[in-house]
């Protein structure tokens, strides 16, 4: 039991289950020797335990581990602890693209194509290194979250195959080849004919054949005709559904013969989608030129075909090998004879039996006669020409024009018969041109024909070469050019750079220069707008400006100094400066007045990138005292009052405050005598500050002090 925290041939740290499949469930992983996080696929048991499965499954994806393409998920390492037998891959956080799918229903045409032109260009990489994957479909292609398209898999699904098919393969059935659906041999063609199905289901929103069961889907791929893209969605473009068919041609031959090409077509549909540009190959032979059969190769042909015994039944064999020996010596191509006879054997056949041989015999009779009757037409014209035979005098249309050039003046012959040199009015103007075909003599017509070299309104061709003679008033066909050819300047907005440049460049055969802008809607190095605009015509060769993103200009503001501002006035001051309120609190304060700010998240005049938030607090003013307090001093009687006669007498002191006018009578009395003195009190005032205090004995002044009343917590 795999989990979190265990590791793998001490190597690799399980993170998480990222992942399940048909054969292997998928980790995420730390590799601790490279410091670097990892996928890996982990054999599940019923195929761990499978040591032939296990060997090709090694050798295959060791083969894969060679491979390194932008479009291809690396295979890092292969391995085992124990009974656990892996694959450590390059871990791609994203999308497969079959979720992808489901997400949104169908993906946009320009989207479809990007991802499809991606995952061709993985599959390129890897046939160029005799690697078929042999299981292209969309859960095995990975969209990152940088919009990455990975393929995955690679090398593995041939192990994959060798294995008994269960219940996990009604994912694979869907994509699978016609040859592969046989059991038969599969090469780069048959991933060309999984794409194929994959490109039609991110078009559709759905697979081409459904079916209750595996094998039902299979017999489907090999025997049923999938709905064209358009009759589906008529907004496909036709140059897209003619790609798609071609890649899910029954016949592997007449599919894309390699990714390179497939390639091409998905660039040509972005720029020209109602192009006819996808070539399809033919069904059977192509045109060729007659072949004149002698008398004893039509005997071995009617004898190879059954005529003369009345049936059909040697077709099959005589007449096929009389055909393919036909077809050898005259230049025809042997796959493509083969190719129709296996495809039209059987109608053929049933053709040749309903021919009638007596209808035939007089369909050659009738032939022979044809023949005999033009051979004499054409002897007797030609004879005619040099002189060789005479006719009646005074009977046929051609007598009588005879008859009328021999009785004509030697005068009117020769203007009959005049012939005038053809001026050269190549690079002419029209009026140029037409004028000097007058003065000539003859006359002309115009057809007007786009030209990248020849300037609008001059001649770029004429019928007949200037030099040459002919009878006057023939008349001469002029090609006028109408200049360069304008089309519509392709849409390659949201687009990056170099997928742009690839269209414009390639496709349209325009100029392009870079202007780079920032821009707070559209993505660092994708495509802002051109100069001129999509959907205006241009000519080829005009220059194309196309502005390129650099993303949101990062700005840099001073943040102002809010503190004495009241809340209102301080926000104002943060949104005026491009700045961003963020979290205001309170506190209380005993510098600012209440209600105004005391503190801010950035001092005053600190450089910070626009938008930044702004913390304030705003002053509660000064915190409330509660506490009570009194009012003291300390003071000293020195010098006793008491007469020697006096026992003793009441000591009584009075305060008055500098700061107040109304004094503070008998802040201290006691009854005293002359042993108390000297004496030291404390007295309890009620203000603070400095004072005067007067000391009384009975009510007689005696003595003064100065003193300062301090504020105590009672």
């Amino acid at each position: 039991m795999i989990k979190p925290g265990m590791f793998i041939s001490d190597r690799y740290e399980i993170i998480e289950k990222v992942g399940t499949g048909g054969m292997a469930d998928v980790y995420k992983a730390k590799c601790h020797r490279l410091n670097r996080n990892v996928a890996i696929k982990v054999l599940k048991p019923e195929y761990s335990d499978d040591q032939t499965f296990v060997s090709k499954f090694r050798g295959e994806a060791q083969s894969a581990a060679g491979l390194s393409h932008p479009n291809i998920v690396n295979v890092y390492d292969v391995g085992d602890d124990g009974n656990l037998h892996y694959i450590v891959m390059e871990l791609v956080e994203g999308i497969t693209l079959k979720s992808f799918i489901e997400r949104k229903g169908k993906l946009e045409i320009k989207e479809a194509v990007g991802i499809a032109i991606q995952i061709a260009q993985g599959m390129e990489a890897a046939h160029a290194n005799h690697i078929i994957h042999r299981d292209i479909k969309p859960q095995n292609i990975i969209i990152s979250r940088e919009g990455k398209v990975k393929v995955t898999d690679f090398g593995i699904a041939k192990a994959a195959t060798s294995n008994t098919i269960t219940s996990n393969a009604m994912g694979s059935v869907h994509y699978i080849s016609p040859e592969q659906a046989r059991g038969g041999y599969s090469d780069e063609k048959s991933d060309i004919y999984s794409l194929g199905v994959t490109l039609y289901e991110m078009l559709s929103g759905r697979v081409p054949f459904e079916g209750d069961n595996a094998v039902a889907v299979a017999l489907l791929h090999i025997q049923g005709d999938a709905m064209p893209l358009r009759q589906i969605d008529p907004t496909i473009p036709p140059s897209l559904d003619k790609i798609v068919q071609k890649c899910m041609q029954k016949k592997p031959e007449r599919r894309y013969l390699s990714a390179s090409e497939l390639i091409q077509d998905l660039k040509r549909s972005l720029s020209n989608p109602n192009g006819e540009f996808v070539k399809m190959a033919p069904m059977g032979v192509s045109d060729s030129p007659t072949i004149n059969l002698t008398p004893e190769q039509v005997g071995e042909i009617r004898e190879a075909s059954g005529y003369n015994n009345g049936g059909s039944g040697n077709y099959n064999s005589q007449n096929y090998n009389m055909q393919n020996n036909l077809n050898r010596n005259n230049g025809y191509n042997q796959d493509q004879v083969d190719n129709q006879m296996y495809e039209n054997e059987e109608e053929d056949t049933d053709d040749e039996k309903d021919v009638d041989p007596k209808l035939e015999k007089f369909i050659i009779a009738g032939s022979i006669t044809v023949a005999i009757v033009l051979g004499i037409v054409i002897i007797a014209i030609v004879g005619k020409g040099f002189g060789l035979f005479k006719f009646g005098s005074s009977k046929g249309s051609d007598n009588k024009i005879e008859e009328e050039l021999e009785s004509a003046s030697p005068e009117a012959t020769d203007e009959l018969s005049e012939k005038v040199p053809v001026p050269d009015v190549t690079g002419k103007t029209l009026e140029e041109a037409i004028a000097l075909l007058k003065e000539a003599e003859l006359s002309s017509r115009n057809e007007e024909k786009a030209s990248d070299v020849v300037e609008e309104n001059y001649i770029i061709e004429q019928s007949i070469k200037g030099g040459e003679e002919v009878d006057k008033n023939t008349v001469i066909v002029l090609t006028v050019s109408t200049g360069v050819e304008a089309f519509e300047l392709r849409d390659v907005t949201g687009l990056t750079e170099d997928q742009a440049d690839t269209i414009l460049k390639e496709d349209q055969e325009l100029k392009v220069t870079h202007e780079y802008a920032y821009d707070d809607s559209v993505e660092s190095g994708l495509v802002i707008k051109t100069s001129p605009k999509a959907g205006e015509k241009v000519n080829k060769g005009d220059k194309i400006t196309v502005y390129v993103s650099k993303g949101k200009e990062t700005k840099y503001v001073k943040v102002p100094d809010l503190r004495n501002y009241s809340q209102s006035d301080a926000e104002k001051l943060i949104t005026s400066n491009g700045l961003v309120v963020g979290k205001v609190s309170t506190a209380n304060s005993d510098t600012y007045d209440k209600g105004t700010v005391m503190e801010q998240s950035y001092a005053a005049n600190t450089e910070v990138e626009e938008g930044t938030k702004i913390d304030i607090t705003i002053s509660l003013g000064a915190k409330e005292d509660t506490t009570e307090y009194i009012y003291t001093a300390n003071v000293t009687m020195s010098t006793s009052p008491f007469a020697d006669d006096m026992e003793d007498g009441v000591v009584s002191i009075d305060i008055y405050y500098d700061n107040y006018d109304d004094p503070q009578m008998d802040a201290y009395s006691k009854t005293m005598s002359a042993a108390d003195f000297p004496k030291s009190v404390t007295i309890q005032g009620e203000h603070e500050g400095a004072a005067t205090v007067i000391f009384y004995l009975d009510g007689e002044e005696f003595g003064e002090q100065e003193v300062t009343f301090k504020k105590v917590a009672k």
